[in-house]
């Protein structure tokens, strides 16, 4: 059961056109997202050959594995993260203590998702991010990868799709209703990765143009999303701190009230 679940043949198939064309864009998008969160501790759970948190100015930084993927390759030149060994389903880090979690497509292959979310809200801080990143069903990609879990008795298929067979894709609105359950506001995302998984790179460079055409026309159908996610706490607010020390006001001249009495007002 422990390979079925983990991602089979990935750094193979990144080696693919599709795998570098599908990574460019998730790396890309990653760097981008995580450049303008401020924080001082993030990780990474899963997936070693996206570097998530890479462009993070972050003074803490982690590379979460399970036992599967301790071995897997890490890209040439990559930034090296000190790498913690845990379950997925358990996190180790106390409730409230982190700024920033990257799960890229880890919930595709989790055994439990509910539970890796739960996990995911558990050790977030207030105002904390969650940036995950998945499949589209709704794609070339996906129609792939249910083409495979299909076929799959009959013998080995075409790298269409880089999971496996017993992996799920988990779409964007069903993911947008999971996290809103626990209590975590979509602030930012979309879609990517409009042109068919071909593994020739001369027909990929020909379909260039889907790219521009999908995010004008048809933008929920690209193979991939990248999804941003911020924990809010409802009766809380935030202080900022006090740079300058509030300043008594000067005390006033006491006013005495002097009797005047009836002879005096007389006259």
């Amino acid at each position: 059961m422990a390979n079925d679940r983990s991602i089979i043949g990935i750094d193979n198939w990144l080696l693919s056109a599709s795998g570098r064309y599908l990574l460019a864009w998730e790396q890309a998008q990653i760097d981008r997202i995580v450049a303008d969160i401020f924080g001082f501790h993030a990780i990474q759970v899963g997936w070693p050959a996206l570097q998530g948190l890479r462009s993070s100015r972050m003074g803490h930084r982690w590379l979460l594995c399970d036992a599967e993927q301790a071995g897997w390759a890490v890209p040439e030149g990559a930034t090296t993260l000190p790498s913690v060994l845990a379950d997925f389903e358990a996190l180790p880090f106390p409730a409230q203590s982190l700024d920033l979690v990257v799960l890229p497509h880890t919930l595709e292959i989790a055994r439990d998702p509910h539970h890796t979310l739960r996990e995911v809200e558990r050790v977030l801080r207030p105002e904390g991010r969650l940036v995950v990143l998945g499949y589209n069903p709704a794609s070339l990609m996906g129609a792939g990868c249910l083409a495979r879990r299909a076929l799959a008795r009959l013998g080995p298929m075409p790298a269409l799709c880089p999971l496996p067979p017993q992996a799920e894709l988990i779409g964007w609105r069903r993911l947008r209703d999971w996290l809103r359950l626990l209590g975590l506001e979509i602030e930012a995302g979309g879609h990517g990765c409009h042109r068919p998984p071909w593994l020739s790179e001369r027909w990929l460079q020909r379909t260039e143009w889907l790219d521009g055409a999908g995010q004008r026309w048809w933008p929920v159908l690209g193979s991939t999303y990248c999804m941003v996610a911020i924990k809010r706490v409802r009766g809380m607010r935030l202080l900022g701190p006090a740079w300058q020390p509030r300043r008594r006001p000067a005390a006033q001249p006491a006013m005495v009230a002097r009797h005047v009495g009836p002879d005096r007002r007389a006259r």
